[in-house]
């Protein structure tokens, strides 16, 4: 079997004073120089008669494709030699240079603010490793994110991102060592922007936590309920609240923000006395809001699942209960029937699927189907995620997708990790 390792390679230009490296860590200051990052992507082949290697780097290449038999989006005649093209290009990745520069501080009345999220043109190279794990997470202090990150990582340094894609980036470009991102939510379902970037970047999965969510009714100190006339939140946490809205506020619009702790901060920045968030509780302490309602979602079991990312995979292990994804998609002229014969060479072998997930093929969205004498029709092409309960470190586990391998134009192993069996309530927590 062959596989494709990615080595990640990055020239600075100029190289970064050696003072700036307490600056980055900080990400609260203006950076006055700045840098040019030139990422580059290199492949080297590699064989495994044997299944997966007993050491990170034998896992790291198999996992990172087990097989690629993806067309050369420039229709190359010749796979030999362009296969590491083939993959950048199926990731998203590109060899252009990014000039980047630091966040700026923030200061509220002359004083030091809350850091503010990294934005695309925010990232910049990062200082060495300390002892500190710097963990990037999408929103701004207070969102429920930021408490994954703290229960995944609680002695992490958590780093607030503008958008899923910067959070990706930061820890490609070493500015953080891992990313805390959600992927579904018990009411709302799949998040699909984060299952697009996971295929288009190659951040490996390397944990899961599970967040119960705990919304709250927050306004500026003073407000009275029958006192508010517009609530905004997340368009998914007005939509697990909205039951409790009727009742505490009727008479109020409802209208969707980008994030629920932004939202809670917009209230305060603009002394908003007419206006009330749906946020977390820790929001409220943040920004100086008071709870108006605690614990307002319609469904006590409402639970948003997160993956924890890195640039390495961990080494899978069968002490412990391990849940595998994976990503692949039809060979040509298969279409979705092909997805009957994947799903039975897990069932043959008594493994567990957890979740299925499909999304267009971005290269190759629609098929044609018909031999042209009666028309012809067109249907989607789609890419399948699977979720299922067994390591990559089990025969069962490699023998199934040996398996599937035969059924698909490409297979990709996101990670093979640690299930999170830790128990948690409904009630509110510190984290939340």
């Amino acid at each position: 079997m062959q596989a494709v390792s990615p080595t990640f390679s990055c020239d600075l230009k100029p190289m970064i004073q050696t003072n700036l490296t307490a600056k980055i860590a900080r990400y609260s200051h203006v950076n006055r120089n700045r840098a040019s990052v030139r990422c580059s992507y290199k492949s080297e082949s590699f064989s495994f008669p044997n299944g997966v290697g007993s050491s990170r780097a034998d896992w790291q290449s198999s996992c990172a494709i087990l097989a690629s038999k993806v067309a050369s989006a420039e229709n190359s005649s010749s796979i030999t030699g362009s296969l590491a093209d083939q993959v950048a290009a199926v990731n998203g990745h590109s060899n252009d240079s990014v000039n980047l520069s630091l966040v700026p501080s923030n200061t509220q009345n002359g004083k030091p603010g809350l850091i503010q999220p990294l934005t695309n043109t925010d990232l910049s190279p990062a200082p060495s490793h300390g002892s500190t794990l710097r963990v990037a997470y999408q929103g701004v202090p207070g969102a429920y994110s930021e408490a994954a990150a703290g229960k995944a990582y609680p002695k992490s340094e958590a780093i607030p991102c503008d958008q899923f894609d910067v959070a990706f980036q930061a820890v490609e470009l070493w500015i953080a060592d891992r990313a805390v991102l959600p992927v579904e939510n018990s009411l709302g379902g799949s998040i699909h922007r984060n299952y697009d970037l996971l295929l288009r970047h190659r951040l490996h999965i390397v944990g899961e936590v599970q967040i119960p969510v705990h919304h709250c009714l927050l306004a500026l100190p003073g407000v009275r309920p029958d006192c508010v006339r517009r609530v905004i939140s997340h368009p998914q946490a007005l939509a697990q609240t909205e039951g409790s809205l009727n009742k505490l506020t009727p008479k109020a619009a409802i209208e969707a923000f980008h994030d629920t702790a932004a939202a809670a901060e917009y209230i305060a920045a603009n002394n908003l006395r007419d206006t009330a968030a749906v946020a977390s509780a820790r929001a409220a302490e943040l920004y100086g809001l008071q709870i108006l309602a605690d614990g307002i979602q319609d469904d006590a079991g409402n639970v948003t699942r997160f993956l924890m990312l890195a640039r390495d995979p961990i080494i899978p292990r069968t002490d412990r209960p391990f849940k595998t994804s994976i990503v692949f998609a039809a060979q040509e002229r298969e279409g979705t029937s092909v997805l009957f014969k994947v799903l039975s060479a897990f069932a043959f072998r008594n493994i567990s699927l957890t979740k299925i997930e499909s999304r267009p093929h971005q290269n190759c969205p629609v098929r044609v189907v018909g031999d042209g004498g009666v028309g012809t029709a067109k249907q989607f092409e789609y890419t399948f995620y699977v979720d299922f309960e067994a390591s990559m470190a089990e025969a069962r586990a490699q023998n199934a997708l040996s398996e599937v391998q035969e059924y698909t134009s490409f297979l990709r192993v996101l990670g093979s990790y640690p299930m999170d069996m830790a128990p948690w309530s409904t009630s509110p927590s510190e984290d939340a």
